[in-house]
């Protein structure tokens, strides 16, 4: 008879629960008795919590690896430096350096990026505002070169070191 033929003709059973038995003695000494204690009181005030803040540490990273894995699942690579033909050359797409001047002379340079890698500390911040304002901005270059980036730095007080893998 097959296996889940036997599970249709009769019913699974539940665990079966044991009466409670008489209550273990432990016999101990009172300064066995003290270092159980001093054991128990250490676990839950000390190494209790490290180890909850340790793996809380563990979920931050394991949500921010879960991240990072969809972005670089979802990426779409722009190289700016691919050759460009043509007006594709000289007009503005994902990856170009623009340099221009705003309606007061001041010239700037911004590279078009995304948002991964935006940098806020260099001031790659563009507020252009429309319908309601309209600036005119006089383009004065635009390039395609490779765009500055900052490598990825491990942050003060890594504690991981790198895996050796052996073979």
């Amino acid at each position: 008879m097959a296996d889940w033929q036997m599970r249709t003709k009769r019913p699974l059973r539940g665990p079966v629960r044991e009466e409670a038995g008489p209550t273990l003695k432990n016999y101990i000494t009172p300064a066995g008795l003290q270092r159980l204690k001093d054991e128990h009181r250490f676990l839950l005030t000390r190494e209790r919590p490290a180890v909850v803040e340790v793996v809380a540490w563990a979920g931050q990273i394991d949500s921010r690896i879960r991240f990072l894995t969809k972005r670089i699942d979802a990426v779409v690579v722009v190289d700016p430096t691919a050759p460009r033909s043509g007006s594709a050359a000289t007009r503005v797409f994902f990856g170009a350096t623009v340099t221009y001047k705003d309606a007061a002379g001041l010239e700037h340079v911004v590279s078009i990026v995304g948002i991964d890698e935006v940098d806020l500390d260099r001031g790659d911040r563009v507020d252009l505002r429309a319908p309601a304002k309209t600036e005119r901005l006089e383009i004065i270059d635009v390039e395609y070169a490779p765009i500055p980036m900052d490598p990825f730095r491990e942050p003060l007080g890594a504690q991981s070191t790198p895996k050796v893998e052996r073979s």
